[in-house]
């Protein structure tokens, strides 16, 4: 096995022992993917640990003729990669590989067509670390394990000292009374958004795309005595979600409470898990189960979710084997915090020659955040936004050195 683990013991087995060594030591343990929303899907929480060497993208890498990110990032994955062994005793998810960011920007190297609006020189348009090491808070056992790769197995000592030093640091579980501040909220100004939906109605009429995902900025200003950890509880407490996520990057933090993947890997087998069409919940039951049924029931979400199911099964059709991609989640509703969702999941068998940055190429950025078809929607959102996303719509995850591999898009996503 490339790997080794050990339980990690403590007075409990609160989950908040995570984000204590986060906070203590940030640049040991600077990436945590969490699950806030327990669902069959998600089952662990994974802090990766002891960032090794980087690759990083800016706009400048991107005008300079430098060799492509991706193509970088595949070259060294190919160096280290191992052979699939099957699913491990304990069912890890993560067992040592990459931690990997894509803005939305990465789009422009995936599709040179693209004209993207550029990003500021200093916000990374992708970045991977090698992480030979993880906490993983497993929730359905309560229990917190460290991992790291057979070549790296010092570092379980040093995990478990740090935990033990988390064990006595004061919690950073969420407390209800102590509210992140917040100092004003700012939005783009609605009208121009009003006129460029009727411009995107007018390419749909016209016959260019047949929907689009337009965006619209908000800023907020926070008190400066909220940090990162604070501001993702929070999140996490009031919107929880499945692929939620605390990352340290160069200049910023992403702080997600992110309901959807885009795509995971287990054992050759791919799947893609679209969410698409939306509705609020209500506090009265009755109200709530007529709106979760008025959704389910209405032409227009189901129309625009099953064009975004052919739009991910023909991405999917890219990279695996003919006739074995299946829906085998058809429409189910999937119900949140403050929303009710249309949710579909489609699989597929990879072709064995497929390497993870070829699974990017194809699916990458996701259809449910641009639109279809997609590479036109990219065109008429640029043309309208005038603005980069950055890692709104982007994704974040991991990569396994064995190709497994769980990748989120980056919605209900704060950058600090």
């Amino acid at each position: 096995m490339h790997y080794q683990t050990r339980a990690l013991v403590g007075p409990d087995t609160d989950r908040s022992r995570i984000s204590n060594l986060y906070q203590l030591k940030p640049e040991s343990y600077p990436y945590l993917l969490a699950s806030t929303a327990r669902s069959e899907n998600n089952r662990f929480d994974i802090l990766l640990a002891h960032p090794q060497e980087t690759l990083e993208l800016y706009h400048r890498d991107m005008t300079s003729g430098a060799p492509g990110f991706l193509d970088a990032l595949q070259a060294k994955w190919l160096r280290e990669k191992i052979e699939a062994t099957g699913s491990n005793e304990q069912d890890l998810p993560f067992t040592g590989g990459w931690f990997v960011y894509f803005s939305y920007e990465l789009a422009a190297e995936i599709e040179p067509v693209l004209e993207l609006p550029a990003p500021d020189d200093d916000d990374p348009i992708a970045l991977a670390a090698r992480c030979p090491s993880a906490v993983i808070y497993d929730h359905e056992r309560k229990q917190h394990i460290a991992l790291a790769e057979t070549e790296y197995s010092d570092l379980l000592d040093t995990i478990e000292d740090d935990f033990n030093t988390a064990l006595q640091a004061s919690s950073t579980a969420f407390d209800p009374d102590e509210k992140v501040r917040l100092r004003k909220i700012t939005e783009a100004d609605a009208e121009p958004y009003l006129q460029q939906v009727a411009r995107i109605q007018q390419y749909i009429i016209d016959g260019d795309i047949f929907q689009a995902n337009l965006s619209r900025l908000w800023q907020l200003e926070i008190e400066y005595s909220s940090n990162d950890v604070a501001i993702f509880n929070s999140l996490a407490h009031a919107n929880p979600g499945c692929f939620a996520v605390l990352a340290r990057l160069p200049q910023a933090c992403v702080i997600s409470s992110s309901p959807e993947r885009l795509v995971r890997v287990r054992d050759g087998i791919i799947e893609t898990r679209p969410i698409a069409g939306t509705r609020p919940r209500s506090d009265d039951e009755t109200a709530d189960t007529q709106l979760a049924a008025e959704l389910m029931a209405h032409p227009k979400e189901q129309a625009e979710h099953i064009m975004l199911i052919d739009l991910e099964r023909n991405d999917l059709g890219r990279i695996c084997v003919p006739g074995s991609i299946k829906v085998n989640e058809l429409m189910s509703l999937e119900s949140y915090q403050h929303v009710h969702h249309i949710v579909s999941n489609i699989i597929g068998r990879l072709r064995a020659e497929i390497t993870p940055t070829d699974i990017v190429r194809a699916v990458f950025p996701g259809g449910t955040i641009t639109g279809c078809p997609k590479v036109r929607c990219m065109e008429i959102l640029a043309e309208m936004e005038q603005q980069a996303r950055g890692a709104y719509t982007g994704s974040i995850g991991y990569i396994n050195r064995d190709g497994d591999m769980d990748i989120n898009i980056l919605i209900r996503t704060l950058v600090r």
